[in-house]
């Protein structure tokens, strides 16, 4: 199984993103976890996950991040995070994971 995290500001809307996600990972029969965290949480955890998505609007803290873990992290495009396109968010960090 595949875990991802998504990293924001305050949880909340990415959280909605996770709803999504989890969708289309079930509708590819894809089994996962995907969970959502505020920044601060997130850096105690780092290292748990597969790959880590990044919020756009805490993308000035990905080279802190990055400091802090090997795990890989990618900045969720912004039109697929404003949209709440958890198909695409999905497919970005399925092609991380190789």
């Amino acid at each position: 199984m595949k875990k991802i995290l998504l990293v924001c500001n305050a949880g909340m809307s990415t959280s909605m993103l996770v709803l999504k996600m989890e969708k289309a990972a079930q509708d590819k029969g894809i089994e996962m976890e995907v969970k959502a965290l505020p920044v601060t949480d997130a850096e105690k955890e780092l290292n748990d996950w597969d790959v880590i998505m990044l919020g756009p609007q805490v993308r000035h803290m990905e080279k802190r991040l990055r400091e802090l873990t090997s795990t890989p992290i990618e900045v969720i495009n912004m039109r697929d995070y404003g949209m709440m396109n958890g198909e695409k968010v999905l497919d970005a960090a399925l092609k991380i994971l190789g």
